[in-house]
């Protein structure tokens, strides 16, 4: 299984995409999608599972939710926009992950791509795909394709948009 994941794009489908991702499995969006000709460009590629972020607006947040949290090839995600990271979580997010971590948690906001396995949190991959968009201090937009088989994360490979 091959996910496609990407986050704040805010509104601004980068043509890349539409290859990066072609062939994968679904597609996550961890939030600041920014309309959703975003969403309707991601869904013409592959299903997307979709949270919404800070600066989306009522008429997103009324199609996707704030959080996910699903099963599939036995592996236990979590999705949010705002989470911050090991070591400095946002508030609420660091006891929630301690109660009950998923396998694979993925996030956005930063802007920052980061990908790292959390020990303290039985070996959860944290995965935040940095930014896609045009908007943000961010210098690169990348997205990420995550290789999943039997219920081992195996691959997360990083993609350089405009490169």
């Amino acid at each position: 299984m091959i996910i496609g994941v990407v986050s704040d794009t805010h509104g601004y489908f980068h043509p890349e995409l539409a290859d990066v991702f072609s062939g994968v499995n679904f597609i996550i969006h961890a939030g600041d999608i920014g309309n959703a000709d975003t969403l309707i460009a991601l869904e013409a590629i592959a299903p997307v599972r979709a949270v919404y972020g800070n600066v989306d607006g009522w008429d997103l947040r009324s199609y996707v939710p704030e959080t996910l949290d699903f099963v599939e090839e036995d592996l236990r995600f979590q999705v949010t926009h705002i989470a911050g990271h090991p070591g400095r979580w946002q508030r609420g997010i660091g006891k929630s992950l301690q109660s009950e971590p998923p396998d694979i948690f993925i996030c956005g906001h930063s802007h920052i791509l980061r990908i790292e396995r959390v020990p303290k949190l039985g070996n959860m991959l944290y995965l935040n795909p940095g930014a896609a968009g045009r908007q943000g201090f961010h210098q690169k937009k990348t997205a990420v394709r995550l290789t999943i088989n039997d219920g081992i994360a195996q691959q997360a490979e990083v993609i350089h948009l405009d490169e």
